[in-house]
C-alpha cells in the first residue's frame, strides 16, 4: 500500500475548493450515494468538511431493484450514513426498460430524474477523472459533436462534482488509508456494457502507451467545450433575426453556409426542447425545408412533435391523434376566463369601450363557442363582401394544423367572431357602447 505521503493531492483540499465557490454556510447538500468507493469516499471528504464549511449533509440512495443485492447495498449505505451521523433518504425506482434500450442510459436518466426531485441546494455526485475520460471516448465512439464531447463541469445548476481532477487510483488511496469500506456492483465487471469493456479491455492498453491519457483526454473535453459555447453564441448571434415567437425564418436559413444553417436549425430545436439530431438527420431536415416547393406540407417527424414548414417559417408544432368533436358547444355566461382543454388552450375575454365586439348585440342571444364545420362566412370589413373562413384563414396566414381548434364565437346562430380572424360586421362595437375583447391563449398541446 502507498504511504500517505506519496498521496498526489489532498483530497479534502480539492473537494473544499470547489464547495467554497458555490456552498453558502448553513445550504443543504444532498450526497448521491450507490454504496460504491466513488460515492463512499465523496461522504467522508463531505463528514470532514460539514464543521468548516458548515454546511447541512444529507444521502441520497437509489435503489434501482436491477440486482439482487439491492437490498443489501441499500442496507449498506443505511448503516454507512449512520456512522457518520447523516440522514439517508434511499428511493426505489423502476427502469421502464425495453429490448434495444441502452440499460445503463435509461437506468441513468431515472437516477437523475430522482435525484432532481430531491429538494437540497445543491446534488453532489462523485464523477471522477477516469470517468470523464471514458465519457469523451464513449461519445466520441457514439459520433458526438463538440456539444457531446465537452467534459462534464464541476459545476452546473444544482449539481456540483468536485471530485473531477481526482483519478480512481487517488480515490482507492484515500479510501484505504481511511479504512473505508464500499460495495461493490457485480454488473461493473460485465463487458457486454459499453464502459465496462472501456474501462476494463480498452484503457488498461491505452494507459501502458499513454500513461498521461486521462489529463489529456480532460484537456481535449475543456477544449471542445469552449467550442460548443462558441457555437452557441453564434446560433444565438444568427437567431436575432431569424427566431421570432419560436418561428424560423427559412428564408434566414438559405443564406447561412450550411454548418451556421445546421447550428442555427439546432439552436431552434433546442429552444423547444427537442434533442439535437445527428448531423446526417439536421443536414436533410434542411434540405426539406429550404428545397421543397413553397405549398408542399413539409411534415418532418421528431419523437412526438413535428417540423413544419407554413408561410416561410419552420413551426415545431405537437400534433394531436385526436381532432376535437365539431360538435363541440360550450356556453359562455360572463366569465372572463374559460377554458377549452379540448382546444388546447383558455378564452380571455375583458372589457373595453368603444371597441372589440359589441356586448349588447352579443348577448341578444345565447352566446357559444363552437369550431368550424364547413361554410361558415364572415365580414371582418365592412366595406368588403363576407367571405368564406377559407379565404380568411388564408389572409390571414394561420396554419392549416390550426384551423380546425381555433374556437368561434356565435350569438344564437350567427357567427359574431373568429379568433385569430376578426369580428363580424354586425357586432362590431360603435365608440359610445361597452365591447369585448378576446384572446386565445394556447397551452402548446395542438399548435
Amino acid at each position: 500500500m502507498a504511504s500517505s505521503k506519496k498521496l498526489p493531492e489532498n483530497l479534502v483540499t480539492q473537494v473544499a475548493l470547489v464547495l467554497s465557490q458555490r456552498v453558502r454556510p448553513g445550504q443543504h447538500l444532498a450526497l448521491g450515494l450507490s454504496g460504491g468507493l466513488d460515492s463512499v469516499v465523496l461522504l467522508d471528504l463531505l463528514a470532514q468538511l460539514r464543521p468548516t464549511l458548515q454546511f447541512r449533509l444529507s444521502a441520497i440512495h437509489i435503489n434501482h431493484q436491477l440486482s439482487p443485492h439491492a437490498g443489501d447495498w441499500a442496507d449498506f449505505c443505511s448503516t454507512l450514513c449512520q456512522s457518520f451521523a447523516v440522514p439517508l433518504d434511499i428511493t426505489v425506482v423502476q427502469v421502464p426498460f425495453q429490448p434495444g434500450d441502452s440499460l445503463e442510459a435509461v437506468a441513468r436518466t431515472v437516477r437523475h430524474e430522482a435525484l432532481a426531485r430531491h429538494s437540497a441546494d445543491h446534488i453532489v455526485l462523485a464523477h471522477h477523472l477516469d470517468d470523464q475520460a471514458e465519457t469523451l471516448l464513449l461519445q466520441l465512439l457514439r459520433g458526438c459533436g463538440v456539444d457531446g464531447a465537452s467534459a462534464m463541469a464541476e459545476q452546473g445548476g444544482r449539481l456540483l462534482r468536485p471530485l473531477l481532477k481526482a483519478s480512481r487510483a487517488q480515490l482507492e488511496q484515500h479510501a484505504r488509508q481511511r479504512g473505508l469500506n464500499w460495495v461493490e456492483d457485480e454488473s461493473n465487471l460485465d463487458t457486454r456494457f459499453d464502459r465496462n469493456f472501456m474501462r476494463h479491455s480498452l484503457l488498461p492498453v491505452l494507459a501502458e502507451r499513454f500513461p498521461a491519457y486521462r489529463e489529456t483526454l480532460l484537456r481535449a473535453s475543456r477544449n471542445f467545450s469552449e467550442s460548443a459555447q462558441l457555437q452557441e453564441e453564434l446560433a444565438r448571434h444568427d437567431a436575432a433575426g431569424a427566431i421570432q415567437d419560436r418561428k424560423l425564418s427559412v428564408q434566414a436559413l438559405a443564406r447561412l453556409s450550411l454548418p451556421r444553417a445546421k447550428n442555427l436549425l439546432r439552436h431552434f430545436l433546442k429552444l423547444h426542447g427537442i434533442a439535437a439530431p445527428s448531423s446526417t438527420r439536421l443536414e436533410d431536415m434542411l434540405h426539406q425545408l429550404l428545397s421543397a416547393r413553397q405549398d408542399a406540407q413539409i411534415r418532418i417527424p421528431l419523437g412526438p412533435v413535428e417540423l413544419r414548414r407554413f408561410l416561410g417559417q419552420a413551426w415545431v408544432i405537437h400534433p394531436t391523434l385526436n381532432l376535437p368533436d365539431r360538435s363541440l358547444r360550450r356556453a359562455w355566461q360572463g366569465e372572463k376566463e374559460l377554458t377549452l382543454n379540448e382546444l388546447g388552450g383558455t378564452l380571455i375575454l375583458w372589457p373595453v369601450h368603444g371597441q372589440g365586439i359589441s356586448r349588447a348585440r352579443l348577448e341578444q342571444a345565447p352566446v357559444t363557442l363552437r369550431l368550424r364545420h364547413g361554410g361558415e362566412r364572415l365580414q371582418p370589413d365592412c366595406l368588403r363582401p363576407r367571405r368564406s373562413l377559407k379565404n380568411l384563414f388564408q389572409e390571414t396566414g394561420i396554419p392549416p394544423w390550426m384551423r380546425q381548434t381555433l374556437p368561434l364565437l356565435f350569438s344564437g346562430e350567427h357567427m359574431a367572431a373568429g379568433l385569430g380572424i376578426g369580428i363580424d360586421c354586425a357586432y362590431q362595437a360603435h365608440p359610445d357602447e361597452p365591447g369585448i375583447m378576446l384572446e386565445w391563449k394556447s397551452n402548446g398541446s395542438l399548435d
